[in-house]
């Protein structure tokens, strides 16, 4: 066990956040923490780390617990490099390997027979079994593998201070994963990361070592990672087995029992109160009115079931149909400042579609889709009668100094205030929430008024720019069964996974400047992507292998060469030797043929003849092969 809570609760004067908390968190779980927005998640992190005190109830933590927490917009200043700042977190595996190599320099100079030998041996043994313990060798490599795994790739160098915010959260997340604690909360960790980091990320927590603690709006990511799911709801948290999916069953199920519980017991009260009305006053059966006085007096009155808010209610219509080809980009280049962020794009969308853009965070997505809602760039062509609806996750359409219901009011002047009142109640926001101001409002409210407003704009073509951001589940899930049910035509930007999978019906990613279009759903994309990788694996080890082959018939060529130089060198040699010993010979015959004894034996001269003739054929012969050798 690293954390337990006992009936723990926590509140502000009289405004209790959560009521009779108890649960624990084992080493090596993996739970998920989910609850509408304003439900307490973040006070329960906080209680964990002891950053509040609980107003009653303990929580009691492991002794030497080290705890790693990941805030949701929680990066660090430094002024130091990226790389150089992760370093930082093995400075102990570096020191003891510094300190490993001084020891062994000293051992290596001392008298094996002495004490102080002993001593520094003992020291270098221990040095050793820490080393070996901690991977202190593999510092960097786990370095590199994470920072790569966390799209710091090329970022090795720069500066802390020159990131984005949410640079410097993906950054702290890095750090934190290096840093291997025995718990690791995080608290939406996948906020700021492309689809890409999250697919890594997934699989990079799969293997590690310690409990995680994750409070997150990704289904998708809850459903890779966890195995057990915490609800707060009402002020309490809720314990499901299993993912979020599962969570969903047995949520389901566990509301449905416990309301068929609640109205049984309610009917049996019900008679047991009327057969006491009627017979307690009745002499002959006063007694068995009051046992069943008695009986309802000792049972445990279940409580009623609580029933939740209702989620955002959304629906998207139109007035008139635009014509089948609605969008057409031909031959756009996408920049942003000096940067080329697409060459050559070409896309075309029939009515009706709903295209998911993905990529990398910086390849572009928000740029093109704010391109098409500008409709005025010749390369992009809008289809006629298309009418346009823009959802931008900024939300920077909303004016912050105006209140909720004349933000609404002010676009539909038409409308009555009952109607404003209504669409502004469908889509989440309450009665107390018509007068504030739109920069008083919260993330989660402001995308709501912004979907209101967005909704109300009545589009046949939806353009939607991260529209989850900032929605608790219920309201993701209520956007997603609107945009499933409308029959117009979605473009839309996201990071959840779950969100795409449920809306898209094709995709289109950005990758290395290109647009490539996918006539399918998410799960066909991602089928196609991994089908085109294995491929492109496949393509480089067959060029790996055929590489491989060349260097080896190379290096066999060599070597044949090189036999046949040594062949040659040697036969240029016996050439020579040969030529030397006939012409020597055929000097000596030339000098006896000179001799009179010789001149006066015909036999002699004759054999003498044939074999200057046969000594000229051979030289011949060996000239030639000496010229082509040469």
């Amino acid at each position: 066990m690293l954390i337990s809570l006992n009936q723990v609760g926590f509140g502000y004067d009289d405004n209790l956040i959560l009521n009779g908390v108890t649960f624990s968190l084992n080493e090596g779980e993996r739970a998920g923490l989910i609850g509408g927005n304003g439900e307490g998640k973040t006070t329960l992190i906080k209680l964990i780390l002891g950053e509040l005190d609980a107003t009653y109830g303990e929580v009691i933590k492991k002794s030497g617990c080290k705890i790693g927490y990941l805030e949701q917009n929680g990066g660090y200043e430094s002024s130091n490099t990226v790389y150089g700042e992760m370093l930082k977190v093995f400075e102990e595996s570096f020191t003891a390997i510094k300190k490993l190599s001084e020891l062994s320099e000293r051992l290596s100079l001392l008298d094996f027979t002495s004490h102080e030998y002993l001593v520094v041996s003992a020291k270098l043994e221990s040095l050793n079994k820490y080393i070996a313990a901690n991977d202190c060798y593999n510092a960097e490599v786990k370095i590199k593998t994470v920072l790569n795994g966390m799209g710091f790739e090329n970022n090795y160098e720069q500066k802390i201070c020159t990131m984005s915010g949410g640079e410097k959260t993906r950054l702290k997340l890095a750090r934190l994963l290096l840093e291997e604690p025995d718990l690791l909360i995080l608290d939406e960790p996948t906020n700021h990361l492309d689809i890409k980091t999250l697919f890594w990320l997934e699989e990079y927590l799969s293997s590690f070592k310690g409990a995680i603690f994750v409070v997150s709006h990704d289904r998708y990511f809850l459903d890779k990672i966890i195995g057990r799911t915490l609800e707060i709801e009402n002020k309490r948290v809720c314990s499901f087995s299993g993912n979020y999916s599962k969570y969903k069953i047995l949520k389901a199920e566990k509301s449905e029992r416990e309301q068929r519980e609640y109205q049984k017991q309610q009917e049996e009260i019900a008679k047991l109160e009327d057969y006491i009305a009627r017979n307690l006053v009745r002499a002959s059966t006063t007694k068995m009115a009051q046992s069943r006085r008695t009986k309802l007096e000792k049972m445990e009155i279940l409580q009623k079931p609580y029933t939740p808010p209702k989620p955002p209610k959304f629906s998207f219509t139109y007035d008139i149909s635009p014509y089948e080809r609605i969008l057409n980009i031909k031959n756009l280049r996408l920049t942003a400042g000096d940067k080329t962020l697409i060459e050559d794009c070409n896309l075309s969308l029939i009515r009706g579609k709903k295209l998911a853009i993905v990529g990398d965070n910086g390849t572009g997505k928000s740029t093109l889709i704010k391109l098409i809602a500008q409709k005025n760039n010749p390369a992009i062509e809008i289809g006629r009668f298309a009418h346009l609806a823009i959802y931008d996750q900024e939300n920077a359409n909303l004016n912050p100094e105006n209140t909720v219901i004349a933000e609404l009011w002010e676009r539909h002047v038409a409308f009555t205030q009952t109607e404003i009142r209504a669409a502004l109640a469908r889509s989440g926001l309450m009665e107390e929430d018509m007068q504030k101001l739109v920069k008083n409002l919260s993330g989660g409210e402001r995308a709501k008024l912004a979907l209101c407003v967005f909704q109300s704009e009545r589009g046949n073509l939806l353009i939607l720019d991260e529209p989850t951001n900032h929605l608790d589940l219920p309201s993701r899930e209520s956007l997603e069964e609107a945009l499933k049910a409308f029959d117009g035509t979605i473009i839309f930007v996201s990071h959840d996974r779950y969100f795409i999978s449920a809306i898209a019906d094709c995709v289109a990613e950005i990758e290395n400047k290109k647009l490539n279009y996918f006539e399918g759903d998410y799960e066909f994309f991602n089928q196609s992507k991994k089908i085109a990788a294995e491929a492109a694996l496949l393509k480089q080890r067959e060029e790996e292998k055929k590489a491989f082959e060349q260097s080896k018939q190379a290096s066999y060529r060599s070597k044949q060469e090189r036999a046949e130089e040594a062949r040659r060198k040697q036969r240029v040699k016996e050439i020579e030797a040969q030529i030397s010993l006939i012409e020597e010979r055929e000097a000596q015959i030339n000098s006896l043929l000179a001799t009179p004894e010789i001149l006066a034996d015909y036999t002699k001269v004759n054999g003498l003849s044939s074999e200057i003739e046969n000594l000229s054929a051979q030289l011949e012969a060996l000239y030639g092969e000496y010229e082509k050798l040469l």
